[in-house]
């Protein structure tokens, strides 16, 4: 049982030090949008140039761009960012598969633990773009709209890039949890769904005018913290 105990112990510190790298290298990234997506949208597919163009367009207006730092989608994320000559994040983790660092991130951090990884997804973000993907995106998107439903952050956007893809999940929303009255209608107002890359620069960079504006550039309390 000691010898358990002092495991644990050492676990905190492996967790505080994944937080204390996280802080101190996204830190003077900001202002920056987190882009989720699936790792494993192969090269030449319409959702991986798409996120090469969203990654683009909105380095282009000046956002850091954080990925999972995977393949996939996040690689291209990370690419649109490099080609553009913006900044390009990678937040890896450690798997057992599928993920490896991509070639296009100029800043890495690794994680071994995904909720820490988490935290920085949402801590040095003024906006969130979801791609395509699987439970991994799922995931982080919900705890997105969970976390500005529950105003635990700022009303920063969230958007559903792809139509096509999200359209499903949006009608089950309404036809599912609305009806059931176990979300509201004002909940359904939380994301954007578009297509164009300009519109996701323009949501983001409206919305962090208005801030910038209300607030001073990083908000009353000196960050806009989750």
């Amino acid at each position: 049982m000691q010898d358990r105990h002092g495991k644990d112990t050492w676990t905190v510190f492996k967790i505080m030090g994944e937080f204390v790298e996280g802080f101190e290298t996204l830190r003077p990234l900001w202002p920056a949008v987190s882009i989720f997506g699936s790792a494993r949208t192969r090269r030449g597919h319409r959702y991986y140039k798409d996120a090469v163009a969203v990654s683009s367009a909105l380095s282009e207006a000046g956002y850091s761009i954080i990925t999972g730092g995977g393949g996939g989608i996040m690689e291209a994320a990370n690419r649109g960012a490099a080609e553009a000559g913006g900044r390009s994040i990678g937040l890896n983790i450690k798997l057992p598969f599928e993920q490896v660092p991509n070639a296009y991130s100029d800043t890495v951090v690794q994680f071994n633990y995904f909720f820490a990884r988490k935290v920085m997804f949402v801590k040095y973000a003024c906006a969130f773009v979801a791609l395509p993907g699987g439970f991994g995106t799922l995931d982080e998107i919900f705890e997105a709209l969970t976390l500005k439903q529950t105003k635990k952050i700022h009303d920063f956007p969230v958007v559903l890039f792809g139509t096509g893809f999200w359209e499903g999940m949006v009608d089950w929303l309404q036809k599912q949890p609305l009806e059931e009255r176990m979300i509201s209608k004002r909940d359904l107002r939380l994301f954007h769904v578009t297509d164009d890359p300009d519109e996701v620069v323009e949501i983001v960079s409206r919305h962090w005018a208005n801030r910038k504006r209300s607030r001073g550039p990083r908000g009353g309390n000196g960050r806009d913290t989750p």
